[in-house]
């Protein structure tokens, strides 16, 4: 492959012992760094009797604790900040299972290293500084926008930071200013494909690639997209607590991710025993951010379940591949690029004084994801004038959207009306997996 195609070509292409030796000096420092300046981090690894000077290289990461995301909330919102806050120039966050939400913070060294790891990615998929960047993920506290649009600025490409929603501007600005590269999750661009074809406007699109992530998608949306766009689809993988999008990346192969290993070296575990399993072994993912100065976690459980591999790669690339995560091992559902707890919800409706008897039905439609949320009447809130129930439904809506930071449709049942379980109760219904939680 031309050098062209890769964005830090040393890096992306290095020699196993060349990656390995940059780990280990990456890696005693930052454990050094956590230790010093995180106190709950340090109380941790005194609690499992491990000090700096123990780990020497990346062969003594299983010495070091598991980070949750537990153990962030607890210590939210600074407890996990290492450097001071006059330092820092940005904050993305993610929603939490009872309102504290995860607050990662970056450097400006943090951010420089998150955009040339969305501007491997771009370049990846072909993008260069004659690229037109078409970012309809969503900005703010989310991390999609912003990851994206700082990859597309470090290429040197024309960025649209367009956001998501209103989609007729999303397909001007995409004919007018020619977009080259559609960055979003997979069920907005198989949403704007429908919208295209339906404007009549298909002629007129000059997309050629495509990077889709934030939500589980199959091969066979990618396969749709990618024919009624006309363009390749690639994945990339990312969390807030990491970085955000570009811990990993898809290359021309589309046989998985390729992790950025010298930023985040990868383990996978049994997600039961803490066990850390082989390559090609199925286990829970695990990240330790080696490069990172204000939120430098190590060994992050991100409850992803997935496989590495260091099988050749026709794209010349010897950085570790993921496969695509095929689930979690907790109970986060992620709909429309949204992190989305039971708990939450659950947390909710018994502060609006709902009993515990509701159900979540997710499905997916059109390629976008539905959501509802059913939700049993006390005998003392039943009422059959459709005007009442429909205002406590709007109600609660908003008391939903404000935790959740997503809009789910909300219906009232009757009292008693709901399934019970004998067993465990069947509180989600994920239509898309054709399974139920």
């Amino acid at each position: 492959m031309n050098e062209k195609n890769y964005f830090h070509p040393d890096i992306e292409c290095a020699d196993y012992g060349t990656m390995r030796a940059l780990q280990d000096e990456r890696l005693v420092w930052a454990v050094k760094h956590a230790y010093d300046n995180i106190e709950p981090y340090r109380a941790k690894c005194r609690e499992k009797g491990v000090e700096p000077g123990d780990v020497k290289t990346v062969d003594d990461l299983g010495k070091l604790p598991f980070l949750s995301k537990d153990d962030l909330r607890d210590a939210y919102p600074y407890g996990f900040l290492a450097r001071p806050l006059a330092d820092c120039v940005r904050i993305q966050s993610t929603s939490g299972t009872t309102g504290k939400r995860v607050v990662a913070f970056y450097t400006q060294h943090d951010i420089d290293l998150w955009d040339a790891c969305c501007a491997r990615a771009i370049v990846a998929a072909g993008g260069t500084n004659e690229d037109v960047v078409h970012v309809s993920y969503g900005y703010g506290l989310f991390t999609g926008g912003p990851g994206l649009n700082g990859g597309s600025h470090m290429v040197g490409s024309l960025t649209l930071p367009m956001s998501s929603g209103n989609t007729e501007r999303q397909i001007q600005f995409m004919t007018d200013l020619g977009s080259t590269i559609l960055c979003c999750t997979p069920s907005y661009a198989a949403f704007l494909a429908e919208y295209i074809h339906k404007m009549g406007v298909r002629d007129g699109i000059g997309l050629k690639a495509g990077i889709f992530g934030a939500e589980a998608w199959s091969e066979e949306m990618r396969r749709d997209i990618e024919q009624s766009l006309g363009i390749k689809a690639y994945d990339i993988y990312g969390l807030t607590e990491i970085s955000g999008p570009g811990v990993s990346f898809e290359c021309e192969e589309q046989t998985g991710m390729h992790v950025n290993e010298d930023h985040f070296i990868p383990e996978i575990i049994d997600p039961d025993t803490g066990e850390v399993l082989p390559l090609g072994e199925k286990g829970e993912l695990v990240f330790s951010c080696i490069s990172k100065q204000a939120f430098p976690l190590l060994r992050y459980r991100t409850r992803d379940i997935c496989i590495l591999t260091r099988d050749e790669c026709s794209c010349g690339r010897t950085l570790v591949k993921m496969r695509k995560p095929m689930g979690r091992s907790d109970d986060m559902l992620i709909i429309r690029g949204v992190n989305v707890f039971p708990s939450q919800i659950e947390t909710v409706l018994l502060r609006e004084g709902y009993p515990a008897n509701y159900q979540i039905i997710v499905d997916r439609v059109h390629h976008t994801d539905t959501f509802e949320v059913q939700v049993e009447m006390t005998p003392e809130m039943f009422s059959d004038e459709v005007k009442v129930v429909e205002a406590r439904e709007d109600e609660l809506l908003g008391a939903l959207r404000s935790m959740l930071g997503i809009s789910p449709k909300v219906t009232l049942k009757n009292p008693e009306t709901i399934v019970r379980s004998e067993g465990k109760a069947v509180r989600v219904v994920d239509k898309r997996k054709g399974n139920t939680d």
